[in-house]
């Protein structure tokens, strides 16, 4: 139990990171830890008339995130994507699914439109 309590805490250091660094970056942060019946998004984010439904993983290690994302969390996270995007988006707004990878001593990865589906 000990150790999912540290990996829940180390996820939202890692996911207020994010935050900051997509505000730096002009986007304007609409919602944080969002669930549904299909998953959860981890950020849900505006710039413009774009929404980002951004998945954040953070790991000890840089080559662990080579494996922090696949084709089954891109899925659910755009799953979870579809059934918000009502609530979020407004008319002529376009919206994507993004990554983005944290761990120390590395920069910062965000990856744009990772799900292509």
């Amino acid at each position: 139990m000990r150790d999912r309590q540290k990996a829940e805490r180390a996820g939202r250091v890692g996911e207020t990171a994010a935050a900051w660094w997509l505000r730096l970056k002009g986007w304007r942060i609409l919602a944080r830890r969002v669930r549904t019946p299909a998953g959860e998004v981890d950020l849900i984010a505006k710039r413009g008339n774009l929404v980002a439904f951004v998945e954040v993983k953070r790991r000890k290690t840089g080559e662990e995130l080579d494996f922090a994302i696949d084709h089954f969390r891109l899925t659910r996270v755009a799953k979870a994507a579809e059934s918000l995007a009502h609530r979020y988006l407004e008319p002529g707004d376009d919206m994507r699914v993004d990554v983005i990878l944290i761990a120390p001593g590395r920069a910062l990865r965000h990856i744009e439109n990772a799900w292509i589906g």
